[in-house]
This record gives C-alpha cells, sequence and structure tokens, in this order.
C-alpha cells in the first residue's frame, strides 16, 4: 500500500542502492529530490548508474533498498502502468506496423479513453512536436527525427506527471541533436513538465537542465545548476568530465577566507579558490578553464592585473574558427591549453595570435582557478 511522506517534490529518491553483482554497485545511496516543473539531468559516462536510476524511478527495476516517492506517495512498489510517468527510450521503441497516430494513441487506448477524447489529444500532441501533417505515416517512412518527436507526443499525450527521457537524441546527427534539445526543452517549460533527462553529454546537459546530477560508479560526484557545476567543480572527476580543465597537481601553503595559495612545479605559486577547507600542507589540485587564461607578450603591461602570472613558451597553435587553441609550457613537466578568442574586442585579449617557439606571459585571476582536495 503506498505511503505518504512529507515532502513536495514530484520526485524524492532516499537512499536508493542497487547492485547486479560484482565489486561495487550500480546505484550507491541515491538521495535526491526534485521539484515541480523542474528539468534534472542524469549525466556520466557508460556504466555510471544513471540509466539503472531511470529505470528504477519508472518501475522497470526494483532497487536492493531505499525508496521512490512521487509527490509525497511511497511509489517503490508500484509496477510502471501504475505510476504516471511518461517515458521516451533511446530507441523510440515504435511500433513498426502503427501509424504516427496510431502509435501516439496507445496509451490512451491502453487507459480506456473515448474515441473521441483520445483523437483530440493525439492531435493535440502532434501538434505539439510540429508533425500533424505526418498522422498516417509509419515508422519506416518517417526519418530519425520525425521518429524522435512521435516518440515524445507518445510520452506526454497521456498527461503524465513526470518525464523520462532516457539518451532520447542519442540516434541523431549532431545538428538534429542541438535543434532537438531546443525542442524538447521548449516544450517541457511549455507544458511544465518535470522531467528526468539521461544523457552521456556533457553539452547536452549544460544546454537543457535546472540541474544536473554527474555520476561515476554508481555515486553521485556533484548535484547542481549548469553554470555551477561549469564552474565550481567539486572533485577532480567533475573538473575533468564536464568540458576541458588544465589540472595542476600540488599542495596547499596557505589557506585563507576565500583563498588558497598553492604552490606547483618548482616552487611556483599560486592563487585560487577552494571548494572546502584546505590545511596547509594538504595536497590537491588546481583547476583553471582554458577560456578563463589569457596570453601576453612578456612585456604587456595588461598581465599585471592578475593574480596568477607564469613565464612561458608557445609549443603550438591550432586555429579553430571562432576561437584558438593555444598550448603554452610553463615548466618542464607542465603544459597549459588556452582557447583564446578570435575576437578582439575583449580589451584584455592580446592584439596577436601567439605563434609557436615564442616566448609570452600567461594569466588568469585567482576566482576562476579552483582548488579542490586530492582524491
Amino acid at each position: 500500500m503506498p505511503q505518504s511522506a512529507d515532502s513536495g517534490a514530484d520526485v524524492e529518491l532516499r537512499e536508493i542502492v542497487k547492485s547486479f553483482g560484482g565489486d561495487a554497485p550500480a546505484v550507491s545511496g541515491l538521495s535526491l529530490a526534485i521539484a515541480p516543473g523542474e528539468l534534472v539531468s542524469f549525466l556520466g559516462p557508460s556504466g555510471c548508474g544513471k540509466t539503472t536510476t531511470l529505470r528504477i524511478i519508472a518501475g522497470f527495476v526494483d532497487p536492493d533498498s531505499g525508496r521512490v516517492l512521487m509527490k509525497q506517495t511511497d511509489i517503490t512498489d508500484l509496477p510502471p502502468n501504475k505510476r504516471d510517468i511518461g517515458m521516451l527510450f533511446q530507441s523510440y521503441a515504435l511500433f513498426p506496423h502503427l501509424t504516427a497516430a496510431d502509435n501516439v494513441a496507445f496509451g490512451l487506448r491502453m487507459r480506456h479513453v473515448p474515441r473521441r477524447e483520445r483523437r483530440q489529444r493525439v492531435d493535440e500532441a502532434l501538434d505539439l512536436v510540429q508533425l500533424r501533417d505526418l498522422v498516417d505515416r509509419f515508422p519506416h517512412q518517417m526519418s530519425g527525427g520525425q521518429q524522435q518527436r512521435v516518440a515524445l507526443a507518445r510520452a506526454i499525450v497521456i498527461r503524465p506527471r513526470v518525464l523520462l527521457l532516457d539518451e532520447p537524441l542519442s540516434n541523431l546527427d549532431a545538428k538534429l541533436r542541438r535543434d532537438m534539445r531546443a525542442e524538447i526543452r521548449q516544450l517541457q517549460r511549455q507544458l511544465g513538465i518535470t522531467t528526468i533527462f539521461v544523457t552521456h553529454d556533457q553539452e547536452e546537459a549544460l544546454t537543457i537542465s535546472d540541474r544536473i546530477v554527474v555520476m561515476n560508479r554508481g555515486r553521485v560526484e556533484q548535484i547542481g545548476q549548469p553554470s555551477e557545476i561549469y564552474r565550481f567543480p567539486r572533485t577532480l572527476f567533475v573538473a575533468r568530465f564536464i568540458g576541458e580543465a588544465n589540472i595542476l597537481s600540488g599542495s596547499v601553503e596557505a589557506s585563507q577566507t576565500g583563498q588558497v595559495r598553492f604552490l606547483i612545479g618548482a616552487g611556483a605559486v599560486l592563487a585560487g579558490t577552494p571548494d572546502a577547507e584546505l590545511a596547509p600542507g594538504a595536497a590537491a589540485v588546481a583547476t583553471v578553464r582554458p577560456e578563463n587564461l589569457r596570453v601576453f607578450r612578456p612585456d604587456d603591461p595588461r598581465s599585471d592585473r592578475y593574480a596568477n602570472r607564469f613565464a612561458g613558451i608557445v609549443e603550438a597553435t591550432t586555429y579553430l574558427g571562432a576561437a584558438t587553441a593555444v598550448r603554452v609550457r610553463i615548466d618542464p613537466a607542465i603544459s597549459l591549453h588556452v582557447m583564446q578568442q578570435s575576437s578582439e574586442a575583449d580589451a584584455d585579449q592580446p592584439d596577436h595570435v601567439p605563434r609557436s617557439g615564442e616566448a609570452v606571459t600567461i594569466a588568469w585571476h585567482a576566482d576562476s582557478c579552483r582548488i579542490i582536495r586530492a582524491a
């Protein structure tokens, strides 16, 4: 019998654990509350536990321990068809012998919705995904993007409380992926439906989510808004997995409120913001994003405005159109990657493109450097 809970969340996971055998559980102690109308992405590499978590929420997999709640009601023991959930599978799972309209209507038919209402809701759903003119086509007569829209319409036509999306864009080409994720986000906001989105694509998660749950080996590494996850990684895994980051190993020299002095290489010191309290002498790593680095000529006074400045030699440059990638060696064992925008509108940008072999000064602000406790 479902039990009540004290939470206003649409979906709540409490200490979920699931193991399929082996040395480590697929999901280990995951707790999360998802607010009404929120879009939360589970992000991580293959095997991190994100799809297992989604299937536990859907009711296709039973947790070994922990509870799943929906709108203050314990649904852990309910079958999938009793959970008021719509799901879009990675393979779309369309019935090949049914037209677009009949595929969309399937869930309504199973719920014994009257024919007239069923037809109206199917038309409305196909209008939402801009496929009203393809109602009589079969899946093999549609493109991958059109099939994805039909599957999405089928998931939302039942008007579920929660929508689950399991890598729904992985079968599409790059441009169509970008277009479809924008459409999914717009539709989700329009309907105000609570949505859980599983992906291994970091760009996808950053652009579509209200919050991101970064997972690794069954455990949650960090939960936060996209900008928080990107700018303030709390673990080395998050710093490496989300975007590109320069990773510098070293130790804490001194720690003050809001800033740490940090030793790298042959006695070099840099400043940065800590993710937690770090004692002097503690082993740690510093992370700084390539776009936060600036490259100047050695005599350029603009570099004086930066807390961190190092002399270096340009090892390579790669023109990428909107940006130029630059690799600068500041120590026999340390090379830094810089992403320099091609536009010269920013006053901090140098007025030339660095060339291989050139002596330069590389600089960055303290607040763009994150100091993380070593694993």
